[in-house]
């Protein structure tokens, strides 16, 4: 939930440099990505071991008294402490917690090996407190001008990836990104990722972030406005996105539209917007966004979303939108932009009866109901009425004047 976006005035976006992933920035991002108290090397003995936000090493943590923090505690080699470990966000080490009193955490305890011998367990999605602290680290304020709602549950992060059946084959295209949910969930799957993002803050710590959390994972960034992108590297086959709520609709068409090589995908969105974009003729919601949709595929609502599970909590519902796009495109691209066009005209003035909603299109309201009536549509319906092969039929009529 959306996630960065799409702020910047004509002419002031910026230049889309390509960041990729791979280029062995696994120590930068454990400087970075770490939490409010990172460090590179083994935290020196501490008698108290007390923190307010996050305690992350590189190396081990060790405390003759106790370790506790109100956000997470890891650490890459081991975490001992004489007195108590606790934390109230994750507990985890690729080498061993141990204490001498407790270990206790209200998240989740992730260890390499205890006086157990527990197998190795690898975290790889952002919870709550890393999400906050990495905004903290880069200064980001969440802000509704570039539609800025962070996901902040891994369920959701694991849902969202579940109904857009992402396989390894899949090169997958993200919009907005933000601090790297969804991204996380995406390569866990084995696919290829292309982030597109627009803020420059946020593009340039997301390779970080998964190579903290995901070392070696195939992920390309782009900074660049989405609506603005006509290439992308390895032709994407799906598109997962937390949509930016303000500009869902023409990211979504845009990317469609330059696209061909996607083939399916899911996007969160408001809810309001997403009913819209998967609504039947004669609906209530039926729209511009629903035929226009239609022209490249199959749309579904695949479920609602909670707003608590979005930083900051939205003013409005989401929900998720799976589509399947055609085998064949329906027609040629003049034939879509005539469409469109009709579209648009007939939903200006959605109350009003065709010959008259789209009598600026065709020129006025008589040539209008003769190029209806040559359609096999009658000028006395309204535009909320028929499907995307109605308006289809009346831009063949109209093209063939």
């Amino acid at each position: 939930m959306t996630g960065p976006r799409h702020g910047y005035a004509p002419g002031e976006e910026p230049v889309a440099p390509t960041l990729d992933a791979q280029a062995g920035t696994a120590e930068a991002g454990l400087q970075r990505a770490g939490g409010r108290h990172a460090a590179s090397t083994d935290q020196p003995d501490d008698e108290a071991g007390i923190s307010t936000g996050s305690i992350t090493a590189t190396g081990s943590i060790t405390a003759t008294g106790s370790i506790t923090a109100t956000g997470s505690i890891t650490a890459t080699g081991s975490i001992t402490a004489e007195g108590s470990d606790s934390a109230t966000g994750s507990d985890s080490a690729t080498g061993s917690i141990t204490a001498e009193g407790s270990d206790s955490a209200e998240g989740s305890i992730i260890q390499g090996s205890d006086s157990e011998a527990a197998a190795p367990v690898a975290r790889t999605l952002l919870g709550p407190a890393e999400i906050r602290d990495l905004a903290e680290m880069l200064g980001v304020n969440p802000t509704k001008k570039l539609g800025q709602n962070f996901v902040i549950d891994g369920n959701t992060v694991r849902r969202i990836v579940k109904v857009a059946a992402i396989t390894a084959a899949d090169t997958v295209v993200e919009v907005g990104p933000g601090l790297g949910s969804l991204t996380l969930g995406l390569l866990e799957t084995g696919a290829r990722v292309v982030a597109v993002e627009i803020d420059e803050r946020l593009a340039e710590q997301l390779p970080l972030t998964v190579e903290l959390m995901h070392e070696g994972a195939p992920l390309t960034v782009i900074r660049a406005d989405a609506l603005k992108i006509t290439e992308i590297p390895d032709a994407p086959t799906r598109l997962v996105a937390n949509l930016p709520y303000n500009v869902s609709v023409p990211v979504l068409l845009h990317l469609l539209e330059h696209f061909a090589s996607i083939r399916a995908g899911v996007v969160m969105v408001q809810a309001e917007v997403g009913e819209r974009l998967a609504a039947p003729p004669g609906s209530k919601v039926y729209g511009s966004p629903s035929v226009k949709a239609a022209w490249y595929g199959r749309f579904r609502t695949a479920g609602k979303v909670s707003r608590q599970v979005f930083w900051p909590v939205p003013n409005v519902d989401s929900i998720l939108i799976a589509f399947e796009r055609r085998a064949l495109p329906l027609e040629s691209e003049e034939l879509r932009l005539a469409t469109f066009a009709l579209v648009d005209g007939a939903f200006q003035q959605r109350r009003k009866m065709l010959r008259q909603s789209l009598s600026t299109v065709l020129g006025d309201s008589t040539t209008a109901s003769t190029i209806l009536t040559e359609a096999g549509i009658d000028p006395t319906e309204r535009g909320e009425q028929l499907t995307v092969d109605d308006f289809l039929a009346i831009a063949r009529a109209w093209r063939a004047r």
